[in-house]
């Protein structure tokens, strides 16, 4: 379930960019000043392409380098004095950002991107580095020391270091081996105590996994395609693509090109979901005609999968307390073709709409709110902005949620609790809580309701989740997914 909307004011002044008068200009007719500016735009493109770039444009050093300007430079910390800041989520900042000057081109949009990504995923190393000064505070400082860890300290000419040469090359000189291990972990504190606690050995490979970039994840809509079709259509357009190894439905893309303008994804026949995601689904297992809830809708991303798999049939409610959010789903339903689906606005947990559906229900998805550990590999600034004060409130708030969405079920009805966390706490330890109090709701392996659809895991990977439904960056290469399937018995 979504947490409330919140007011926010524009984080990024607009950049505008001087326009100076020309002269000429002041005598001529508007069509003799459109052909002029028309002939002069042909020139600069022409120069361009001449490979002459003004020392703004990016020259390729070799393939897979560049060298980093000051533009890059000057709009990276103009970044990171907003967002390391951390006082929003990354990605609604950056979207901030980038509207705030319409005038980068696709290939700056595209560094930049990366590398507020790069300082977000390592920044308590850093911190470490630049101690005792804060990032945020010397923004430039900290966009220097991100670009050249991400490229190298050649990629960044001395015109472009100026007077921050020296600094940038005494912080590249720390000694990063005898920095605490949670630093060196780009963990903090707190966190990388719960996950090496848990999962031990483990632990470095998560750590490691979670501070690579995350693939682009397709889920084929079986209501208008099949994913052999799909893969076809992507290999005739050159585009790189491979059939996921768990979920029966999703392509993964190599590469990540822009797919709002891509016809498959206007006529709804593929649509973004992480494999984890697309399981999670499959858990529920709804069948045609059944009445079916997603209890905490979000995006829509896994009420879509759940519409897809009921053929568009029965009656699939949609809830959350995000009404903005929740709004967003509907031109997705429609793109999708689905015709059973019912999103509905709720207050909370308690609200009067779940009270009369109480017993109504054959399947229940509790997709509920948690820290999004596993997915920090696509947000990486979770794990700054968390802590443990907010682990327990949202641990109290699943606990809420799951008992109140268990009353929807009739007898011999399924529900599904999952979260996008790591952590036992949110996970195992809710469910195992719940079983406590409800004697009348048994645990179902997870592992064998999927292979029953095709779904198959290694023993091992068997042997590790249990009864569970866990997957994991380092395990399986998706976010991290924990998910257990409870039945409610006659």
């Amino acid at each position: 379930m979504s947490e409330a909307p919140k007011k926010h004011t524009m984080p990024f002044r607009p950049v505008r960019t001087k326009r100076v008068k020309d002269e000429r200009e002041k005598h001529m007719t508007e069509r003799q000043i459109a052909a002029r500016r028309r002939q002069l735009e042909e020139n600069r493109k022409q120069t361009a392409s001449k490979g002459s770039s003004g020392g703004q444009r990016m020259a390729k050093l070799h393939p897979g380098k560049v060298r980093i300007t000051n533009l890059i430079v000057d709009e990276l910390a103009r970044a990171f004095a907003v967002i390391l800041k951390l006082d929003g989520p990354a990605d609604r900042l950056m979207k901030a950002f980038f509207k705030s000057n319409p005038k980068l081109g696709s290939r700056d949009r595209t560094i930049l991107a990366e590398a507020i990504f790069y300082g977000l995923r390592h920044l308590a190393g850093i911190k470490h580095r630049m101690h005792p000064v804060r990032p945020e505070r010397a923004p430039r400082a900290a966009a220097l020391l991100t670009l050249s860890l991400q490229y190298g300290p050649d990629a960044i000419i001395d015109a472009v270091l100026g007077q921050e040469k020296g600094p940038v090359k005494n912080m590249l000189a720390c000694d990063m081996k005898k920095a605490p291990a949670h630093i060196q972990a780009e963990m903090p504190q707190w966190l990388y105590d719960r996950i090496l606690a848990q999962y031990a050995e483990e632990a470095q490979e998560i750590f490691d996994a979670s501070l690579k970039g995350a693939p682009l994840d397709l889920r084929v809509n079986t209501l208008k395609a099949k994913r052999e079709d799909v893969l076809e259509e992507l290999k005739e357009h050159r585009v790189e693509a491979q059939p996921m190894r768990f979920s029966p439905d999703g392509v993964r893309l190599l590469d990540k090109p822009g797919l709002i303008r891509w016809p498959m994804y206007q006529e709804g026949r593929i649509d973004v979901q992480d494999e984890g995601s697309q399981l999670i689904a499959r858990l529920v297992a709804p069948r045609r005609g059944e009445m079916v809830c997603d209890f905490c809708a979000g995006a829509g991303g896994k009420t879509l999968a759940l519409g897809a798999l009921m053929r568009s049939t029965g009656r699939l409610y949609a809830f959350d307390i995000n009404e903005k959010r929740l709004a967003g789903i509907k031109p997705r339903i429609r793109r999708a073709g689905l015709t059973n689906v019912h999103p509905i606005a709720i207050r909370d947990e308690h609200d009067n709409h779940i009270k009369r559906l109480r017993g109504k229900f054959d399947r229940v998805l509790v997709d509920t709110p948690c820290t999004g550990t596993g997915t920090l590999r696509r947000n990486p600034d979770l794990k700054w902005r968390l802590s443990v004060e907010e682990l327990h409130r949202i641990n109290s708030v699943q606990k809420s949620v799951l008992e109140e969405a268990s009353k929807l079920l009739k007898k011999g009805g399924r529900i599904v609790y999952a979260t996008c966390s790591m952590l036992r706490v949110e996970n195992q330890e809710v469910v195992e809580d719940f079983l406590k109090r409800h004697p009348d709701f048994e645990l179902l392996n997870a592992s064998e309701i999927l292979s029953k659809q095709g779904v198959e895991f290694s023993v091992e990977q068997k042997q590790k989740a249990g009864d569970y439904f866990v997957m994991l960056p380092n395990r399986h290469d998706t976010d991290g997914f924990f998910a257990a399937v409870l039945v409610k018995t006659n």
